[in-house]
């Protein structure tokens, strides 16, 4: 992040922070990370980042619109130049809205451009192992956004 000028802000549901809380632990953290928002639930994902109620009433919250709005909301908040957000389901069972173990969503926003979206679905697995694939998947798509010229 440091090489690239930027700095961050996240957004995260089935990470619950674990993103944030990695990238804390880099050498130079404190500056570029600006934290973090951890928006479990629907509630908390409309209050905190002004996800679309209508979106999460008819869509529920695993999918490209949410973490979309997600990523819109962090940045917003922040005076972060790129935004990340993830949602998405790491088990032991499917989320409430009947969306698979396995199925995660991500978004990487830079100021002034498009949002990446990435969808993944990584099966039904040790929910353990999910977060470990979800993190990993995270990095790269960070490290991605952040080196990008768009």
């Amino acid at each position: 992040m440091k090489d690239s000028g930027h700095s961050i802000i996240t957004a995260e549901s089935c990470t619950a922070g674990m993103v944030a809380a990695v990238l804390s632990r880099a050498d130079g953290a404190g500056e570029v990370l600006h934290g973090g928002f951890v928006t479990y639930t629907k509630d908390h994902k409309r209050a905190a980042l002004g996800v679309s109620a209508d979106l999460l009433r008819d869509k529920g919250a695993v999918n490209e619109e949410v973490v979309r709005q997600l990523a819109q909301g962090a940045l917003r908040r922040s005076p972060a130049s790129l935004s990340f957000a993830v949602s998405g389901v790491l088990g032991p069972e499917k989320d409430e809205d009947g969306n698979p173990v396995g199925l995660v969503y991500f978004c990487c926003l830079k100021s002034g451009a498009e949002p990446v979206t990435v969808r993944e679905d990584f099966g039904k697995q040790d929910p353990e192992r999910l977060l470990q694939l979800t993190i990993g998947r995270a990095f790269d798509l960070i490290e991605s956004c952040a080196k990008s010229q768009v």
